[in-house]
Parts: structure tokens; sequence; C-alpha cells
């Protein structure tokens, strides 16, 4: 197309991806001009939010409850709100194989990088031993899909690690499910280990988060011998239910010892009980641990109505958690995760986007080409719709002991730990390129990458700057 090779700091409100040296220039003349005591809305360069339409058309195969389909459609939701408007968007760069090798096995990395539908049949040792499957299955662009969730959140951290922005969104990532050498829970590639690791290069400390109705297993376990990073998770646990891991008593071991804090919550969960037991909790770890940086997962399937979930949650309940560790002023990075009712995935998510914006969303979706219909089986309304009532089984009395042997075991932690003096390793494992040389069919895309700087007919943007009018 003939706008392909428009440059790209004509496109209304996105951002390129440039060079190491530019965006630290960029970022030291601004990076800590506000206190982030600051009670005031963010500034739009303040936020920045992550996605490539690509990451979109992913297809794990028929049946299969994870549809990536569901970021098309929160994307969508976000510009028919406007709140695009209020922040910086970027496209994802897509990540490098030793990247994701700063904690992955290579030869897991390597297998994924080369595996297809078409070859996976003589590869069936291989694909046992890293898990791939019914629950992973191999599907075309597999690990492409992974470069672009993972760029996402690797980007956001850089952004947060240089003061470029205070908070960095990326409802790609979230694949909490994923271990060092084989696949769970149709996570690939963790993200999140990943874009932590890049946080600790800057930070003496960094939290995650999770309340996704599944254990943050594959982070937790990342993690589980170091007080460098707090893991603390929210979730639904007993029952054989999926991964079976996350108990009250699972808190670390050697120098991570308390630093795995797990929050097991039983079928039914409401507004009111995760709203409590949340905030107690948080204050806490937040009081005792003082991160320099947070990562937070908010998987969708939490919520009332997921096709695999079994809690009560409303859009408000799940949202104000994120409003909650908003108000610390603590760079944030915030992720997607689990959620198999596609509509309220993208209700969620886009809801999520306003609270991080300080901006309130009307109860009528507007209309919007491709995904209104969707939003049908609530009347076109911004809510989520219990389908059946799931009992709660979540007493006063068992929410109280656990919140009282979470109290203790945080009690034990009697101040932040410190880190050692050490050199800062360079941020991400990126090469420098020389954009003059670079193979266009390599890196970016076409043309150095400009023609990924030009969206369809049903991307971002429609004002006087919009190339594609």
């Amino acid at each position: 197309r003939a706008a392909a090779r428009t440059p790209p700091l004509a496109f209304a409100g996105v951002v390129p991806r440039t060079s190491r040296s530019r965006r630290h220039a960029r970022g030291a003349g601004r990076a800590r001009e506000a206190s982030r005591a600051s009670v005031m809305a963010p500034s739009k360069d303040r936020i920045s939010y992550f996605y490539d339409a690509d990451v979109g058309t992913s297809y794990y195969g028929n049946n299969h409850p994870m549809k990536p389909h569901r970021l098309a459609m929160t994307h969508h939701l976000v510009l028919s709100y406007d709140l695009h408007k209020k922040m910086e968007v970027y496209r994802p760069r897509r990540s490098y194989p030793v990247e994701m090798s700063q904690f992955h096995a290579e030869d897991y990395v390597d297998f994924l990088s080369r595996i297809t539908p078409d070859t996976q049949q003589d590869h069936t040792e291989q694909m046992q031993r890293y898990n791939l499957g019914e629950d992973c299955p191999i599907f075309d662009g597999l690990f492409d899909f992974c470069k672009l969730y993972t760029g996402g959140s690797i980007d956001g951290a850089v952004r947060l690690n240089h003061g470029l922005s205070d908070i960095a969104i990326n409802w790609s990532g979230g694949l909490h499910h994923a271990k060092k050498s084989e696949a769970s829970g149709f996570c690939y590639i963790n993200d999140l280990v990943l874009a932590i690791l890049e946080l600790l290069k800057h930070h003496p400390r960094v939290l995650y988060i999770d309340i996704d109705i599944h254990h943050g297993d594959g982070v937790e376990e990342a993690f589980y011998l170091t007080d460098r990073v707090m893991t603390v998770s929210f979730h639904k646990y007993g029952d054989m239910f999926f991964p079976g891991t996350g108990a009250l008593k699972d808190v670390g071991g050697d120098a991570g010892k308390y630093y795995s804090v797990n929050v097991p919550l039983l079928d039914g969960m409401d507004d009111a009980g995760f709203r409590a037991i949340f905030k107690s909790v948080m204050q806490k770890v937040m009081d005792v641990y003082q991160p320099g940086a947070v990562v937070l997962q908010c998987g969708a399937d939490s919520l009332a109505a997921d096709r695999l979930g079994c809690f009560n949650l409303t859009l408000d309940g799940h949202a104000d958690c994120v409003k909650f560790m908003k108000r610390f002023n603590v760079p944030l990075l915030v992720t997607g995760g689990g959620g198999y009712t596609k509509s309220n995935v993208a209700r969620c998510w886009t809801y999520e986007t306003a609270a991080l914006l300080d901006k309130t969303l009307s109860t009528d979706i507007p209309e919007h080409d491709f995904y209104y219909e969707y939003y049908a089986d609530v009347g076109y309304k911004m809510k989520v719709q219990p389908t059946n009532y799931i009992e709660n089984l979540n007493t006063k009395t068992y929410l109280q002991d656990v919140k009282q042997q979470v109290m203790e075991n945080l009690r034990a932690l009697e101040h932040a730990p410190g880190v050692g003096m050490h050199e800062v390793p360079p941020d991400s494992m990126i090469p420098e390129f020389d954009e003059d040389e670079l193979n266009p069919d390599e890196r970016y895309g076409g043309a150095a990458g400009m023609d990924k700087l030009v969206f369809g007919d049903d991307e971002f943007y429609e004002d006087d700057k919009d190339q594609d009018r």
C-alpha cells in the first residue's frame, strides 16, 4: 500500500519503537517530572497501551476455550469509548528467542519456534516432554503469537524502568501458567516472568499480583526461592481445580520463605468478600514489602458467568482491585490472563482500562463496527450478567481464618529486603540496529517496519492523520 512508506511519526497517537538512545533522550527530560503522589488524572503520555492486530487472529482450534479473538474485541471496545485518545498506543515489537531464554530452556524455545501443525506428528516424544497437545495445541502462527504477547509485556516493563510511563497495559499478556521447560494451561511463554526479570534490572523488589481464578503457578514457581519478587495470588483452590497448587501453606522456600502469598478461595466468591480480603492483604503487603514496581495480572475468568470459572464477581468487584493498586502510585504493569466468555472479557478489560485512566464509562456500549452484536447477550450494556447463581461457600469465618494466616506470615517479614550493589544488565536482550541497514524481511516487517505502523481499516484512529482514509 502507498501509505506503507509514510514516516512513523505521522500516525495519530501512535509512538513507534525507537532506538534505545532516542528513547532515553526523550525520557530524560520528562521521566520524573510529576510527583507520583499527584491525585490529578494521568496525562496521556504517562499511560502506554500495547496492541497488535495480529495477536487477535491466532486460533487455538475448534472447541478450545482460549479465544485470542477476545483481544480484538477488547481493543475495538476501547476504541469505541475513545479511551485510546487518552493513552499512548504502541504496536509491540516481536520478542526474540534469546529474550525468552532468559527464563525458558533454550531447547524448549527452539522447539516452539520450529514446530508446526504439519510436523507435530513427527515429534510425539518432544510434544509430550514439553506438555504440548490438547490444552496447549500447536496451531498456525503459534510462535509469532508468543513473540507478540511477550514483546508487549517486556516493552511495557522497559518503559516503566526508564520513567517513560507510570502505567503500561498489555491485555494480550498474562499467560501465567507456562513453566521453564513446558507449556501449561493454554500458556506457552511466560511473559510475566520475563517482564519481572526486566523490572528487576532497575528495582530491588518487584511485586506480582494475580486475580485470575486459577493460581499463578508459573510465576510463583519461577521466584519461589527469592525475596526479590513477592507473588500474591487470589484464586479458587480445591476440588481438583486447575492447576491444583496455591495452598495457604505454600509460602516460598530458602531466601524466598514467606515471599509467596496464596489466598485460596472457594466457589461463589462475591464482590464484598473479594474486595475486603484483597484490600486487607494488599495494604499489608505494600506496607511490608515496599516494591519498586508492581505487575498485576487481571485474568477475567474470575468474573461471574465465565465458561471455566465459578465466582460471582461483577465488573466493579474485579476492577476495584485495579483501582486499589493504582492508588499506591508505584510503576504498574497491567496484563490480561484467563477469561473464556469473550464478551465479558472485552467488557472487563475495557472497564479496567477506563479505571486506569480515571474515566467513567457509559453503561450503554457505543455502537461500533465488527463486534457490537457480541454484546447483545446483556442488552448491549457494560455489565456482566450471571447465567446462574453459584452458592458462595466463602463464609466470613473461612475468609477470616485465611486472612489471619496470611497476616501472620507477612508479620514474619520484619522489613523490606535489600539487595546488594551490582551492575545493571542491559535493557532486555535486544541487539542494536542501524535501521538503514535492517533487512526488511527480518525484524519489524517490510520496509524496516514502516508497514507495521500502518493500520488496517478496522484499527486505531479516525482523524486527519489517519492513513487509511
